[in-house]
């Protein structure tokens, strides 16, 4: 893969009730704001599921991550749709792989930032 400084991938995905509850069985966790509706009759997304969206974009490019830094601006609830922009910041090859850093910013339905990030890590040849 070609891949160089200021290339940008975007992937979006709405969250669903079911989405929330199946990751909480599978990861364990069960924090009350991600199992009982708020007053609003939402659940709260993990932050790690929204994080997610970010892998989904990893996982295309065949990208190891080696660290990942996120700050979490906002929640997001069942039914939003949150979107992903992975912005690559830096590539270096080297013998057999590329080292990899980019950036990445998610926005939810109304254009909120509801997470940002950096990670860095590489590509195999």
């Amino acid at each position: 893969m070609d891949l160089k400084t200021g290339d940008v991938f975007r992937w979006e995905r709405t969250f669903h009730e079911e989405d929330i509850l199946q990751f909480a069985q599978l990861t364990g966790d069960q924090g009350r704001h991600h199992v009982e509706r708020d007053e609003k009759g939402r659940l709260m997304v993990h932050g790690l599921l929204t994080a997610s969206i970010g892998t989904k974009l990893g996982g295309d490019l065949h990208y190891i991550a080696r660290d990942m830094v996120s700050e979490f601006l906002r929640p997001v609830f069942s039914g939003d749709t949150v979107a992903c922009e992975l912005t690559v910041t830096e590539v270096t090859q080297q013998e057999g792989y590329k080292q990899v850093s980019m950036k990445l910013i998610y926005l939810n339905q109304d254009g909120k930032e509801v997470l940002t990030g950096t990670s860095r890590g590489i590509i195999r040849d």
